[in-house]
């Protein structure tokens, strides 16, 4: 599935969803098992902890860098619970894109209050 408006619209739905029943506070790892459940239900291919290579010099370095969530082998999901976002945060993701060559992220704060975007919940493009 290419990355669409109803893509885009249905993960925003689920996630806006997970954080009405769960609220703030919990750690990432619940926040991705319950995203995962509706994403199923939802009839979207989803992995939790995928592999993220890392070439260098047509060399692949062993790492260990795992995306939280990738859905339909085209939009990443990186899920914190923490007070504030930080730009390091952003570029995390956006760093995930480039080097799994995807198109489209969101950055996801689930220890906020309400999700607003800009603040909570960050779209970014490759």
């Amino acid at each position: 599935m290419e990355v669409n408006k109803e893509l885009t619209y249905t993960i925003r739905g689920i996630i806006f969803r997970v954080h009405k029943e769960l609220g703030p506070g919990l750690l990432g790892r619940v926040y991705e098992e319950a995203l995962l459940y509706e994403f199923s239900k939802a009839g979207l291919a989803a992995e939790a902890q995928v592999a993220v290579p890392v070439n260098y010099h047509s060399v692949k370095l062993d790492m260990g860098f795992r995306l939280d969530i990738l859905i339909e082998n085209c939009v990443i999901l990186e899920i914190k619970s923490v007070s504030d976002l930080l730009d390091v945060h952003k570029k995390q993701l956006l760093t995930y894109l480039k080097l799994s060559n995807k198109p489209l992220g969101f950055l996801i704060n689930f220890n906020s209050s309400f999700l607003i975007d800009r603040e909570s919940i960050i779209r970014i493009i490759n």
